[in-house]
């Protein structure tokens, strides 16, 4: 942050530009010597002269003081932080006997077990005998476990119908991080600490005050935002140009690669999954889900490409030909500028042309994105090659442009969506909490759906027909609850799951073993030839 805001007010005030583009010729004192060309230190003002700009800029100045109120912020923050890795470090040590040279050998697996056994000896939790590998799970993901939630109920409002873009969803970090401070860790948040909700919260008659109270302060906490728009705005055009330009500039490709958003990273993840596991299983998806992106082409695109590939290549082959009879032609003006931009507009041009020798099945590509991200809504299952399909797969696995453009543009949009979007769900948010926090001894405030009971959130169509007495409203939409339950089972097989979810488990475990059995005998497809090709 220091380096961007110097180098950036070095730039603005300490550099001649007339001098360094040559706008005004040099006055140089120093005879006999060749001093024709213009040095970087001949368009670098002097200090004195320097710091005077500086000081005449009332707005640099301006820009300065919040920048050294935000650093100050960051640097207290930082400073916390460091105080609670040294006593994270110190507990791996003394009280669970890793040392530090030795935490990469160990898996998260054996660190719970040994966190489990400490409790056993030395009761660090008092209110409990034992903690269990869930109990673990909803201290550390006691707030990703409702945001996962609100997503799945479609609680928040970021999604949004714009005319000739259709649905777009719209989560930013920026946005993300005022809602943490509206519902979690603000002076005014619903929780009260890092494990308690506010007890009027848990109070059916206070609901429509709670809602007012959050309602205004979703308008405050946006016109703050609106008032900081300029400064957060310039920051995000500085940050993203100064971490983007030269990437994109070596590889102009970049910008068309794809990356998990941040909304499809809360869609798709289960509940009382760690970061480390999410991240595993959406990188495991990310070549299958490319592949599928890539399977969809416009033939017009395709020829437009070819047609302006071929017109800037050819201009390009010009000018790498006279650079090379001729080094001199370096000298005209804007002529790197010139092969520069050529350059770009083939790699650009080059990569919406696909490959005519290879062969898609989008079916079978959208199952083995299936096979790792888990959720995939009803209407996808023998629509993978429409164009619906497509758009909405994009909106969780979106360009990497994309991704810039919204960050650029969340200063922007996010005091919107608190001023006017967010302030009518406030009622609905208060009794999301109300309904869907259980209170764990030991544990403190969690969200229920982390508890992973299917008889209390399990959804009918997903194999627990007569095992759930939820309601429509008490039900997590996309089998949330029975695939968290199966994954956090797989990953921990020690842990003794609720009654209900332990029949659930068993009756599936029963019901994949008949379908195994009258399977047909799996046929290994030949590792060469046009059909593994295809495939």
């Amino acid at each position: 942050f220091l380096f961007v805001v110097i180098f950036t007010t070095f730039l603005l005030c300490c550099v001649d530009y007339d001098v360094l583009f040559a706008n005004r010729p040099l006055n140089h004192s120093q005879a006999g010597t060749d001093r024709a060309k213009v040095t970087l230190p001949d368009a670098v003002l002097p200090a004195p002269q320097c710091a005077q700009r500086i000081r005449a800029s009332g707005w640099i100045i301006f820009m300065l003081v919040m920048a050294a109120v935000f650093w100050l912020y960051r640097l207290v923050k930082v400073l916390c932080s460091v105080l609670g890795y040294w006593e994270i470090r110190s507990f791996y040590i003394k009280a669970l006997n890793i040392p530090s040279e030795a935490l990469c050998n160990h898996s998260w697996q054996e660190v719970q077990a040994r966190l489990m056994a400490l409790q056993r000896r030395q009761q660090l939790c008092v209110h409990k005998k034992e903690l269990t590998e869930l109990d673990i799970h909803h201290r550390i993901l006691r707030f990703q476990n409702y945001t996962v939630a609100m997503v799945n109920k479609s609680l928040l409002p970021i999604r949004f119908r714009l005319p000739l873009l259709g649905t777009v969803v719209f989560l930013t970090q920026g946005l993300q991080y005022n809602l943490e401070l509206l519902l979690f860790r603000g002076p005014g948040a619903l929780f009260q600490n890092a494990w308690s909700l506010r007890p009027q919260c848990k109070r059916a008659g206070a609901r429509r005050e709670l809602a007012q109270r959050l309602a205004r302060a979703m308008v405050l906490l946006g016109v703050a935002n609106l008032l900081l728009c300029p400064c957060v705005l310039l920051w995000q055009l500085l940050y993203a140009f100064f971490s983007y330009a030269e990437g994109i500039k070596r590889e102009p490709g970049s910008l068309g690669a794809r990356r998990w958003s941040l909304y499809g990273r809360h869609y798709l993840r289960h509940f009382n999954e760690l970061s480390h596991e999410l991240r595993a299983r959406l990188s495991r998806g990310y070549k299958p889900a490319t592949n599928y992106m890539n399977s969809f082409s416009s033939p017009l695109l395709a020829v437009l490409a070819k047609n302006v590939g071929f017109f800037a290549g050819s201009i390009l082959a010009v000018l790498i030909a006279l650079t090379v009879y001729d080094e001199d032609v370096l000298t005209v003006q804007h002529i790197l500028t010139a092969l520069t931009l050529l350059g770009l507009v083939v790699t650009v041009a080059r990569s919406f042309i696909p490959d005519e020798h290879t062969v898609w099945c989008p079916e079978q590509l959208l199952q083995r994105v299936l096979a790792h991200v888990h959720y995939m809504p009803d209407h996808w299952q023998g629509n993978a090659s429409r164009a619906e399909t497509r758009s909405e797969m994009a909106q969780l696995f979106q360009y990497k442009a994309v991704f810039i453009l919204e960050e650029l543009l969340s200063p922007i949009i996010t005091p919107l969506i608190l001023i006017f979007a967010l302030p009518p769900r406030a009622l609905d948010i208060i009794d999301f909490f109300r309904n869907f926090t259980v209170e764990v001894v030991g544990v403190g405030d969690i969200c229920s759906f982390a508890q992973l009971d299917v008889r209390s959130h399990g959804n009918p169509q997903w194999l627990s027909a007569g095992h759930t007495e939820a309601s429509a409203y008490r039900q997590a939409e996309d089998g949330k609850t029975e695939l968290s339950l199966m994954r956090f089972a797989i990953a921990h097989p020690r842990w003794q799951p609720p009654r209900p979810s332990e029949l659930f488990l068993s009756h599936l475990k029963e019901q994949v073993q008949r379908d195994a059995a009258t399977a047909p005998p799996a046929r290994p497809v030949p590792p060469e030839g046009p059909l593994a090709a295809s495939l």
